[in-house]
């Protein structure tokens, strides 16, 4: 794959430039997500089918946390993407020593309340009954390791904004090989349960956060700060946070959701549901890689030529990313419909968790073949900068739609009122994303660069 600078962003065509940015985010997502499937594969199989609700409960926390280096992370990364496009090259490397600083100073403090309550944290969230034990294990070890993947989150979108996707694949891929092989060394051959999981998982991002500085040290990247860019510039930090809002609150929505979820199920079906969601939430994660890999690739292409004023190519982006995306997305439902039981197989031996996730899963994907428009209109708002409709629209499907509903068709319809809400709230965002972002190509994104 041809090594790609981030003028190349404004110059290729626009297709060629889609696959050179998506394809390298695609497997690294792909690399992640299985690392995810799998581990999730190893516990339930190795430790028990309780040891996935566990994880389930954690995984919310964690990853808020760790969202707010992803959260800086992409709200920078649109700074420095539209700076390096309008060639204020001072603004990008000022932009991104403050996204280093914010990171660490807001995750350690996240940490220290997190490890603080960790026991009402852990209940809130569904650890309750035979899974509080095992998820507060996981938990303990798990947060630790969390500000280390916040920067290595924050990090990775950088590179994207570099226009060096390669980079940021590997960035995806060391951590999620190297979990893997540490499960099958601390879970199998040691014997060490869930505490094992837990710091394979830990230590995964230690091998990631020291290939990701080995890249910002090397000629490999353009950004080259030195100690005064660290300083906190409140410009900057304004714009950071308000881009970046966008991702932590489509986060802190996803961590209500599971929370919501998590107690909604136990309450209805006990373990056997919230392990049945576990499974669902694993092959949402895997499952969806193409797509969200067209997505990462879009967010720097679209930025970029923003902040040069190409509109033209700005409009051409949009089209082909949706195109790409809606095809990817309709392949996944295909094989998601065909072969749930195949896939709950692989996750767990219990009879009663065989028998329920499939149907649970069908539901889960049913709306598939249509988010790409609801992906794709929600990222652009936040690639050229525009933080409120952004966050509208990220909040949109899980905020405005999917909450209220899993929290009034239960009423109706027991458990099944909480599955047919996912493709209900997929349609429903759809709908208002493509309005808004049709409104938006047509009144703002007239193509000034034909007049050149």
């Amino acid at each position: 794959m041809a090594k790609l600078s981030s003028n190349e962003l404004g110059t290729q065509p626009i297709s060629k430039l889609l696959v050179k940015q998506a394809v390298p985010a695609s497997i690294g997502i792909l690399v992640m997500s299985l690392n995810i499937l799998v581990d999730t594969i190893f516990v339930g199989n190795w430790i028990g089918s309780i040891a996935i609700a566990a994880i389930n409960v954690v995984l919310p926390v964690s990853f808020f946390i760790a969202a707010l280096g992803m959260s800086i992370g992409i709200g920078g990364s649109s700074i420095i993407s539209r700076a390096l496009g309008a060639d204020n090259y001072e603004k990008a490397l000022k932009t991104f020593g403050n996204q280093i600083t914010l990171t660490l100073v807001v995750t350690l403090s996240m940490v220290f309340f997190g490890l603080v309550f960790a026991d009402t944290i852990i209940d809130s969230f569904g650890g309750k009954g035979d899974i509080f034990e095992p998820a507060k294990v996981y938990y303990q070890i798990v947060l630790y390791g969390v500000p280390i993947l916040a920067l290595c989150m924050m990090g990775n979108t950088v590179i994207r904004a570099e226009g060096k996707p390669k980079f940021a694949m590997y960035a995806m891929m060391i951590p999620s090989v190297s979990n893997l092989i540490m499960d099958y060394i601390f879970i199998n051959l040691l014997d060490y349960g869930m505490e094992g999981a837990a710091w394979a998982t830990t230590l995964s991002y230690g091998l990631c956060f020291l290939f990701i500085l080995w890249f910002f040290m090397s000629k490999q990247s353009e950004l080259k700060i030195s100690f005064s860019h660290f300083g906190l510039n409140f410009p900057i930090v304004k714009e950071i946070s308000s881009l970046g809002f966008v991702t932590l609150a489509r986060q802190a929505v996803v961590s209500i959701t599971y929370l919501f979820m998590n107690n909604i199920l136990y309450d209805l079906g006990g373990e056997t549901s919230v392990t049945s969601y576990a499974i669902a939430g694993r092959m949402l994660m895997f499952a969806m890689f193409p797509v969200l890999g067209v997505t990462q690739g879009f967010l720097p292409i679209a930025g970029y030529n923003y902040g040069a004023i190409n509109y033209g190519r700005v409009r051409e982006t949009i089209n082909t990313a949706i195109k790409y995306a809606a095809i990817l997305a309709s392949l996944v439902f295909v094989v998601l419909m065909v072969f749930p039981e195949s896939i709950t197989k692989m996750f767990t031996t219990d009879v009663d968790v065989l028998q329920q996730a499939p149907h649970d899963m069908r539901w889960v994907f049913a709306a598939t073949p249509i988010i790409a428009w609801q992906m794709i209109g929600a990222a652009y708002f936040q690639a050229i900068g525009k933080a409120t409709p952004a966050l509208l629209l990220t909040l949109c499907r899980q905020g405005f739609f999917f909450i209220p509903l899993i929290l009034i068709l239960p009423k109706f319809y027991d458990e099944l009122g909480v599955w047919i809400s996912f493709p209900i709230s997929d349609v429903l965002a759809t709908v208002v994303t493509g309005y808004f972002l049709n409104r938006e190509i047509k009144k703002n994104l007239i193509p000034k660069d034909i007049q050149s």
